[in-house]
Order: structure tokens, then sequence, then C-alpha cells
């Protein structure tokens, strides 16, 4: 039976690519009612915790982008790449990088990847080597960031378990592996390609007049401004003070958390008053927030982790004795073998903190030790495999020479090598890191 419920969840996975975006959590409603009454299994538990911090961390983060803050720091950005175009390749990828860490989500890449095609263009750089590493780059920080709904999911999980693991413990580690994995894989695009000069294929097109007038938009020069940088600097400095004060009272949470409060509840309320503060002090209107981009990312994660983590949840419980005894031999010898297990969800379920909301539960009962489930976090990105997620093909789309693009045989895109060699890279080095300070 086991084998037919897990054909149930591919199915569901499938047929959610097929739709996309929250279509995952409504087909994983239904996949939980087909297992209720179809095949008599009690339903499991959905992620309450992990929905109200991803809930909390995505009000404050809309409430930012509402007030112009998120376009102010992709403004500061923009004048640094400018400011070094011969560095774009390294720095390009780093800005995307950051600005994840900074607001929580990889949907913050959108407004810079035309700058960054822009700047390599002008400095005669092929657009792919920048790009798509960039596009990558901005999801590897997902678990480098403190207020990312994957450290929520980590915490939360770690709690469930009654173990002592903290915000700071997994920064400790995900921030320089995923950043050494990020450096890497710019390294490597260095020489991707061929120089445009040298493209014949893109020498070819150049001979076509509307072609050449299409790779050079004079209006993206300057990029952005907030229309009141003065409330923009305001929700901006709230919010970074606001991620800072949840860094420090997760480093000192037993002297300054009441008795019996715990970190993952601190989480919910702190980035609440975030977003409550910067309303106060910037005024800006409600209404505005809830039509954010990044609320709306937000509330779509939300529902599709609710459907499809509970779904498996469901399954796992279930079967956890059957599974347990199945895998525990070869990971009790190979503990790492887990990363690979990860990876492999994490390429039909486009979402890192829905990987973690079903994969840690199942590490945890499977005995794996704590500092391995923590080493291994960067592999739950793999969706840069297929070629089909929004920043990657904002990317392609962004690269009017056509050096970004997806091949005839679909995988030989351009996000795969550099992808592999971040995600690799980022989950090696995190797992010595791990193993050797815990």
């Amino acid at each position: 039976m086991f084998y037919i419920h897990m054909l149930l969840l591919l199915s569901v996975i499938f047929v959610g690519i097929k739709h996309g975006g929250i279509a995952f959590g409504l087909l994983g409603g239904l996949g939980v009612s087909v297992l209720a009454f179809v095949f008599g299994i009690a339903p499991g538990t959905p992620p309450i915790s992990v929905m109200l911090i991803i809930l909390a961390v995505v009000a404050a983060s809309a409430t930012l982008e509402a007030t112009g803050g998120l376009k102010l720091l992709v403004n500061y950005a923009e004048r640094l790449l400018r400011k070094h175009p011969e560095h774009i390749v390294f720095l390009g990828p780093l800005c995307t990088y950051s600005l994840t860490v900074l607001v929580g989500t990889g949907h913050s890449v959108y407004p810079l990847l035309p700058v960054i095609y822009d700047v390599a263009y002008k400095k005669g750089i092929r657009p792919e080597r920048p790009l798509a590493i960039a596009t990558v780059a901005s999801q590897m920080g997902i678990t480098a960031s403190p207020i990312a709904a994957a450290a929520a999911v980590v915490i939360a999980t770690a709690v469930d378990n009654n173990l002592d693991i903290g915000l700071v413990d997994v920064l400790m580690v995900t921030i320089p592996s995923t950043l050494i994995g990020v450096l890497v894989g710019s390294a490597w695009s260095l020489h991707r390609g061929k120089d445009l000069d040298k493209d014949e294929v893109f020498q070819a097109r150049l001979a076509d007049p509307e072609f050449k007038n299409s790779l050079i938009d004079e209006d993206i020069e300057g990029g952005q401004t907030p229309e009141s940088a003065s409330m923009a600097k305001r929700g901006l400095i709230v919010f970074l003070l606001g991620i800072l004060s949840v860094i420090l009272i997760a480093m000192f949470s037993k002297q300054v958390l009441p008795d019996g409060v715990k970190m993952s509840v601190a989480i919910q309320f702190m980035m609440l008053s975030v977003g409550g503060i910067i309303l106060l002090a910037t005024n800006v209107s409600p209404k505005k927030i809830v039509h954010s981009n990044v609320f709306v990312a937000g509330m779509t994660a939300v529902i599709i982790i609710f459907g499809i983590a509970w779904m498996s949840d469901t399954i796992i419980g279930h079967h956890k004795t059957f599974l347990v005894a199945a895998v525990s031999d070869i990971v009790n010898v190979y503990p790492w073998t887990f990363a690979i297990a990860m990876f492999v969800v994490s390429i039909f379920l486009k979402s890192q903190a829905a990987v973690l909301t079903i994969m840690l539960p199942l590490g945890f009962s499977l005995g794996i030790p704590a500092p391995v489930l923590i080493g291994v976090l960067p592999a739950c990105y793999a969706y840069f495999f297929f070629p089909f997620y929004p920043s990657d093909l904002a990317a392609i789309s962004f690269d009017r020479t056509g050096t970004t693009s997806i091949g005839k045989y679909v995988l030989n895109h351009s996000f795969i090598v550099p992808g592999f060699i971040g995600v690799i890279t980022a989950t090696v080095i995190g797992y010595f890191i791990s193993i050797t300070i815990n």
C-alpha cells in the first residue's frame, strides 16, 4: 500500500507541475481527502507552526515592499553593479544572493535581472555568464536567510522533536556554505560559452537591424527610484533592524524570552511587530501591502506547504515503521545520502520550505544526527534541474542576446551546470562545517 500511496503523491506533484503555483496546495488537500475517504487513513498534522512563521515574515516583507524599501535595496545593488561592470559575473550573483538573505524570498531577484543583463552586454560580457548563476544564487540564499521559510521549518521541526537547534546553529552552517557555493559557481561561469564577438550564432543575428536595435534599452539606465525616498528609507531601516533583532534574540533566547516561549513563536510575533512598526513609521496603505508581489508569492507558498506537506505527512506517518526499516541501514552507514533524497524531491517540488517540511521529520525519524541534517540543508534546492522556475524563465526573457536559453534537449539549459556546481559545493562544505562545529 505504501507504493500505491506514493504513486498518488507523485501524481499530485506531476499534475501540480502542469498547473503551477497554488495548484500544489489545492491538489495536496485533494490527496488528503482521497487518503482519508478511499484508503481510510487518518490525516496527519499540517505544519501549522511553519505556516504561521511564513505568514508573519511575508507580512513584514510585503510591508517593506509597499513602502518602496525593497526597490531601494535594488537601487543600491544596481549602483554597485554599474560602478564595477567588469566584475558583473561575481557581483550579479552576490547581489541576488544578498537580497534573498535579507528579505527571505528569491522573488526579489526580478528587478535586478534586466540590470545584470544591461551591465553585462554593455561591457561586452556574455549575459548568460552572470544571469544563469544569478538566478541560482537567488534561490541558494533561501537556506541562508534568517527570516526565510526554510529556516522556520528547521527550527519548528527541531522543536517538535525536542532538539536544541537554534537559528544561529543553522545560519553558522548555511551562510558560509551557500556563499562559497555561489562563488564557486560564479568562478566557473567566468569563461562559459563564447565571447559575444566570437559567437557565430549571435553575430549572424546581428545582421538583422531590428535584432541589433532591441539589444539595448536606454530607459533602464539609472534603474528604478522609489516614489518617496523618505518612506522607503524609513521602511528599510526598520526592516533591517528587525532582522538584526531576530538574530540577537535567537542568540540570547534563554536570557531574553519568557519561560516556555519557543524561538519559533518569537519569530512570529517579532516579524509581525516589524511590519507593524514599518506601518506606523511610514503610514503606508494596508491595501498596498496585500497587493504586493511578495504578499502574493508568500500566500501562494503557504497554501502549497499546507496541502502538499499535509499529504506527505499523512503518508509518511502511516508508513513510518516500514520506511524506517527499509532505509535505516543505508542511512545509518551513510547518513549523507539523505542529501540525495532531498535533492530528488526538490526537483519536482519547487519549494525549499515544502521539501524540508516533508523530509526533515523523516530524517529525524530515521535517527540521522542533527549536525548531518543541518549540514545538508543546501541540497533542498534542485528545481533548477528543469528550467521552468519563474526566475529562470525571467532570466531567459531578459537576455535579449539569446545566450541564456533552454537547449534543444531541455536539460541542456543555461542553469543546470552552475546549479549543480553551486548546490553540490554548498552541500559538501555545509556537511563538513556542521559535523566539525557540532
